[in-house]
C-alpha cells in the first residue's frame, strides 16, 4: 500500500477494527500520524512513509490470508469452546492466530468453510445485501415430496424469521433416503436444519459444497488450502 488512503480504511486493513469502529477510535483521539493526534475522519495517510499509531502502538498492515477448509463434523467454529470440543482453528497453522471463519457451520455440519483476516471480504460474503450464494447438499430420511421443496422456496417462518432457499432440487431419491441440493443467499443460524425440521425432514448429513464460485471439490475433511489470487478477486466481485 503506497498510495494515500483514508486513515479509517488503513486501520481496517491492518486489522485494528472494522472501518466503522476505526472511525470511533479516530474520534476518540487514540490515533496519531507522525506523532500528531488526528481526529478528522477524512485524513489521508501514505502507509509507505507515514508512522501510524493507535494507543501508542505502531500499526502495520498484516499479510492477508485466505483459506478454504473442509470442516469435518464434530468440531466448532469458535476459537475456544467452553465444553472442550475440537475447533476448526486446531486444523490450521498456529501462527495464523488472526484469521477468523467467514460465517459458521454448526457442530454436526461439514463442508466448505472460508477463513481470512480480511474484514472487507468477510463482510462481503456474509452481509445479506450482497447475496453471495452458498450451496448445501442434504441427505434426509425417506422420500422428499415436491410440496416440501416448494415450501422451502416459498419461505418458512421459524422463530420470527423467514427462512427461504433460492433454489432446491433432488439429486437422488429412494424410499429410505433422499439427497437434495439447496442454494441459500443469506446465512441465518442453522437455516438448512431449521427448514428441514419445519417440513418434517430428518437430516442425516449436511455438507456445504460451495461459497460463491469456490467449490469444496476434492478437499478432504480436516484439510485446507490457500485461495488463488483469481479466486480472491472473484469472491470480492461476485454475488
Amino acid at each position: 500500500m503506497s498510495a494515500p488512503v483514508r486513515l479509517q480504511k488503513y486501520l481496517a486493513e491492518a486489522g485494528v477494527a472494522s472501518r466503522r469502529a476505526s472511525e470511533d477510535i479516530i474520534a476518540q483521539s487514540r490515533v496519531s500520524v507522525n506523532g500528531k493526534v488526528v481526529t478528522e475522519l477524512g485524513t489521508k495517510v501514505n502507509p509507505a512513509n507515514d508512522q501510524i499509531m493507535v494507543d501508542g502502538k505502531l500499526v502495520r498492515v498484516r499479510r492477508k490470508i485466505y483459506v478454504a477448509l473442509h470442516k469435518p463434523p464434530g468440531c466448532v467454529c469458535s476459537r475456544k469452546d467452553e465444553r472442550g470440543r475440537p475447533t476448526v482453528y486446531e486444523l490450521l497453522p498456529p501462527d495464523w492466530s488472526n484469521v477468523q471463519s467467514v460465517g459458521r457451520l454448526d457442530y454436526d455440519t461439514e463442508g466448505l468453510l472460508l477463513l481470512t483476516n480480511d474484514g472487507q471480504l468477510s463482510l462481503h460474503l456474509t452481509h445479506p445485501r450482497y447475496g453471495v450464494k452458498k450451496l448445501y447438499e442434504v441427505a434426509v430420511e425417506g422420500r422428499v415430496e415436491q410440496e416440501q421443496l416448494q415450501a422451502m422456496t416459498r419461505g418458512i417462518r421459524d422463530g420470527g424469521e423467514l427462512l427461504r432457499a433460492q433454489r432446491v432440487r433432488i439429486t437422488s431419491a429412494s424410499k429410505s433416503r433422499s439427497v437434495i441440493e439447496l442454494e441459500l443467499r443469506e446465512g441465518k443460524n442453522r437455516e438448512v436444519r431449521r427448514m428441514c425440521a419445519a417440513i418434517g425432514l430428518i437430516v442425516e448429513r449436511l455438507v456445504r459444497t460451495q461459497v460463491g464460485k469456490i467449490r469444496l471439490g476434492e478437499l478432504r475433511p480436516g484439510k485446507w488450502r490457500t485461495l488463488t489470487d483469481t479466486e480472491i478477486k472473484t469472491l470480492l466481485t461476485q454475488s
